[in-house]
């Protein structure tokens, strides 16, 4: 009598044994370097390495293009439109001379006069015409219409920033089309280690690191509060924060450490991304401050708040800003409690800019330290265009891009100069930000990503138009 052949119970032995290698590799060489915050250098040969991938991409792409006469789409990485940037009071006074320079074009012929004569008249005239409303001030309002509909500063903030060159994801490049048999093979590859191999490591590491951190921080909210618990939340925290940024392969060069948030501080990022929260935490304990959730986000911020002093917000609590501001000011005068860690524009801008900071984070402590964060686009786009994908959709983007990439830096603590209200407190810490991390400084507010423009901006140009005229009618009666 022939005995069955015990199929399902290989293919059971078979899958064990797969499971049993493939978490014991990533216990080895990812999840037990990432609690110690050690690296073996995998990380940055693999980003070397998809360098001079993408270089002979491009150059592919470029030589295909130039054998079949087709032109390359290039982004306006500095504007659609050239134009130097000049105040409104400067465009009328040129406006104005110009009106008059042509005036006086036309009457040369009937009248002689020395031309530094005519310089001097029309410059006179010009002055003098300041002073009252004039035809051709239209003009300028009319252009800076145009060049803001032609060449919206605010808009293409909110949408993913297009590369020079391609990076194997059809996603980020316009230039994508069959040039070539090995382009497109090399491409299809690329879909197979990211989806096939790179993606479910991810979410095997994502999935650990925030099922440790639910269950752990929970085990230590039991324990009674004191310097032990401190520390082992806060050495919970970096350890899950860890694993996690390994779940987005994400390599991260941080700058200047010395001047680091210390407790009972707070501190201010540009916003492109909610992983923000993730590069800053593997590399310090923060306080998050945000709204409460329900759901999987609901039972994470329960667990957190636990272990570490965390400020979240019920939807009624969060309209009021009085209670907002008092339990953040009594969190900082705590100064054995951990930095908070504020976003202050907002909502997320697309990796190429920084946008008006709200001014409640600097009416509550007089120093702020403030951080820049950089994404490399190259590897993955880390920007989240919250309008037109969800949570869900977004995270499957980012643990299928190749990599996330990017650079921090810690500027100097930043105080409150004498006699500085905290609007112009928190434009110079914005400044500082954009300038160290080499973003455009934009006044605009990042509400506009959904909302219209306030009516208060355009008070605020009928405003200055009419200083301009008042100004001008000042000093032509003291003259």
């Amino acid at each position: 009598m022939a005995v069955p052949f015990p199929f399902d119970n290989l293919v059971c032995m078979l899958l064990g044994i797969s499971f049993t290698v493939w978490f014991t590799l990533l216990l080895v060489f990812i999840i037990v370097p990432a609690i110690f915050g050690l690296s073996f250098g995998i990380r940055r040969l693999y980003m070397k390495t998809l360098l001079k991938v993408f270089e002979w991409a491009t150059l592919r792409i470029e030589r295909g293009a130039k054998e079949k006469n087709h032109l390359l789409y290039k982004p306006y990485t500095n504007g659609i439109i050239a134009k130097e940037p000049t105040s409104l009071e400067e465009e009328l006074t040129e406006l104005r001379r110009s009106g008059s320079s042509r005036d006086l074009d036309s009457s040369s012929a009937t009248a002689s006069s020395s031309s530094s004569s005519s310089s001097s008249c029309s410059s006179a005239s010009a002055v003098a015409s300041s002073a009252e409303f004039d035809m051709s001030d239209i003009f300028s309002f009319c252009r800076r219409g145009v060049e803001s509909i032609v060449d919206d500063e605010v808009t293409k903030r909110f949408s993913a920033e297009e590369l020079e060159t391609w990076n194997l994801l059809t996603r980020s490049n316009y230039n994508f089309q069959h040039i070539s048999t090995r382009l497109t093979v090399l491409w299809g590859i690329g879909v197979v280690i990211r989806y096939g191999v790179l993606l479910p490591l991810r979410v095997t590491l994502a999935i650990t690191g925030v099922g440790l951190l639910v269950v752990i921080t929970s085990i230590i909210g039991l324990l009674p509060s004191g310097r032990a618990k401190s520390f082992l939340s806060e050495k919970v925290h970096l350890m899950c924060y860890r694993i996690c940024v390994r779940a987005l392969t994400a390599i991260i060069t941080y700058h200047h450490s010395e001047n680091k948030p210390r407790n009972g501080g707070i501190c201010v990022a540009n916003h492109t991304s909610p992983i923000d929260v993730i590069i800053l935490a593997s590399d310090g304990c923060y306080a998050m401050v945000g709204q409460i959730h329900g759901g999987l986000m609901g039972v994470i911020q329960r667990s957190m708040v636990k272990a570490a002093p965390h400020i979240w917000f019920e939807r009624s609590e969060v309209k009021d800003r009085h209670l907002v501001a008092k339990r953040l000011n009594d969190h900082v005068e705590d100064k054995t409690k951990l930095p908070i860690l504020i976003f202050p524009e907002g909502t997320c801008i697309n990796n190429t800019s920084v946008m008006m900071f709200k001014k409640g984070s600097f009416e509550i402590a007089s120093t702020v330290y403030p951080v820049a964060i950089k994404y490399d686009p190259r590897f993955g786009d880390a920007f989240w265009n919250s309008s037109k994908f969800g949570m869900v959709n977004y995270l499957l983007r980012m643990m299928s891009s190749w990599a996330i990439v990017c650079s921090v830096w810690y500027l100097p603590p930043m105080t409150r100069e004498e006699g500085e209200d905290a609007v112009q407190f928190a434009n110079r810490v914005k400044a500082a930000i954009a300038r160290q991390g080499g973003l455009v400084d934009l006044l605009w507010d990042g509400g506009l990503k959904r909302g219209k423009v306030k009516d208060t901006f355009k008070e605020e140009q009928q405003k200055l138009y009419s200083k301009i005229l008042v100004g001008a009618q000042e000093n032509r009666s003291r003259s």
